[in-house]
């Protein structure tokens, strides 16, 4: 079995705005794997600034991958536990090898276009004015979550964003959460948490920045709303290091991207510890091309979930890949009769 790997990206269709900057374009890297008979797909989608694997080196790395898939499943992956993405995207491509369709990797009621998932509706940092139309329109389109990147305009103007959703909609009829992107000193954070409470919120993700564990204990002890670890698990790759950090903080919720948090045998593990100490969760993307969310939305479809998921960042791109995957009244849906296109590999 051979490998090659492509890079590419991924242009915004608008900036979209973050507590830590403004985002015009995506790089992602697809991952080709083949030998005379067949290919599998898959996208290690690194996510620069975040990503811990964000180093010099990661495309001599990915090479190493590719030249070394003869190795045996467990020793490849311990060899790259620091890769998270590349572990994720050699995981699709092993599955899209393997499968008889290649872009369906998890079959599922889902796949077959009979049961979808519910997700939350963006809303992206921007101006007032901006980010209200964004909240209109999602509540337009059907969405019954909505969730809101906040940090980066004045705090005042967006908890009066907050009000206008509570003063229009009840928490029975909208749940809103939060994402912070660690955008609050902890200082200041419990105030803070204490004011956005007042509007009835499902959770808040990542309030503080990761590595500021005691403040993080300390925030989820006291916090008078649910609080969502996301990068604070970004770079923890063994199994016991994943259960000491939960049963240190404790969070009400943890957020899992595959490709930040150990691909999909990551989550698991994930998953894994935060059920043992009863810690909720739930799934989202990290702004991967549709290929990538087509791998994670199956993935998370077979996990059986209740509670609305953070897949709905398909439509972003100006240069996405058709694929099955569309949004209907706040959830996605798999189209069995549409196939993805994707054809920046000549096999």
């Amino acid at each position: 079995m051979k490998g090659e790997f492509k890079k590419y990206s991924l242009i915004f269709k608008r900036p979209a705005g973050t507590s830590r900057g403004t985002l015009l374009q995506k790089d992602t890297y697809f991952i080709r794997i083949f030998d005379e008979n067949k290919s599998g797909y898959g996208e290690a989608a690194l996510f620069k600034g975040l990503s811990a694997e964000d180093v010099p080196g990661y495309e001599e790395k990915l090479d190493w991958a590719l030249d070394n898939l003869d190795l045996p499943r467990e020793e490849l992956f311990e060899q790259l536990k620091d890769f998270s993405s590349i572990i994720f995207g050699l995981e699709q491509a092993f599955l899209s090898f393997q499968a008889e369709d290649t872009f369906l990797l998890y079959p599922s009621e889902f796949t077959e276009g009979k049961k979808s998932i519910p997700i939350n509706g963006l809303v992206w940092m921007g101006p007032k004015d901006f980010m209200f139309e964004q909240i209109k329109q999602k509540i337009e389109e059907g969405y019954g979550v909505i969730k809101l990147k906040i940090g980066a305009i004045d705090f005042q103007d967006e908890l009066d964003l907050l009000k206008y959703i509570r003063s229009q909609f009840s928490p029975g009829e909208i749940e809103i959460r939060v994402d912070a992107n660690g955008a609050f000193s902890p200082r200041e954070a419990l105030e803070k948490l204490k004011r956005l409470s007042d509007f009835q919120i499902h959770s808040i993700e990542q309030p503080i920045k990761a590595g500021q564990w005691e403040e993080m204990v300390r925030l989820c002890e006291q916090t008078p709303l649910p609080v969502a670890l996301d990068e604070e698990l970004i770079g923890i790759s063994f199994d016991a290091d994943k259960e000491a950090v939960l049963a240190q903080i404790r969070p009400q919720y943890i957020i899992l991207k595959p490709a930040l948090h150990g691909g999909f045998i990551g989550s698991d593990s994930w998953i894994q510890a935060a059920e043992k100490l009863g810690i909720g969760w739930w799934i989202t993307s990290a702004l991967e091309s549709n290929t990538g969310l087509n791998a994670i939305a199956q993935y998370t479809a077979n996990k059986k979930v209740k509670i609305p998921q953070g897949l709905g960042t398909g439509s972003l791109f100006t240069n996405n890949f058709d694929s099955p995957l569309y949004i209907n009244k706040g959830a996605l849906h798999f189209n069995p009769v549409k196939k993805m296109e994707f054809s920046l590999f000549k096999d």
